[in-house]
């Protein structure tokens, strides 16, 4: 049974980091591109940033770009999100997504993505 288990968020305030982990099971991860969607109450879950399965080349939001950094470690079938300098606006619920050989950018795109984790809540004080 394939599953994606997120850890990290919590509250902080505007302009602090927090650490973000999946630690995914039950799939061959180095396998997979990963990425990180995150969902606004009242709206669409959008695309935040993905890491792909084989060259590791990265895609970033242009809303995050600069602030947020995701790495992967294959060895621990583990995925990570950096993010630094928050704003009240990246309060959602992050969710890690796994899709088998995507490549490019569809890496980008919500429906590419076979698996998804809970979700953990992060929440950006003003």
């Amino acid at each position: 049974q394939v599953q994606l288990v997120e850890s990290g968020g919590g509250l902080v305030q505007a302009g602090g980091s927090l650490r973000l982990s999946c630690a995914a099971s039950g799939l061959t991860f180095r396998s997979y591109t990963m990425g990180w969607f995150r969902q606004a109450p009242g709206k669409e879950r959008e695309f935040v940033v993905a890491i792909t399965w084989s060259t590791g080349s990265t895609y970033y939001a242009d809303s995050v770009k600069g602030r947020f950094t995701i790495s992967r470690d294959n060895a621990k079938n583990t995925v990570t999100l950096q993010m630094n300098s928050l704003k009240p606006e990246d309060t959602a619920v992050y969710y890690c997504a796994g899709g088998r050989t995507l490549s490019g950018g569809v890496a980008r795109l919500l429906n590419a993505y076979n698996y998804w984790g809970q979700g953990t809540q992060v929440t950006v004080s003003s």
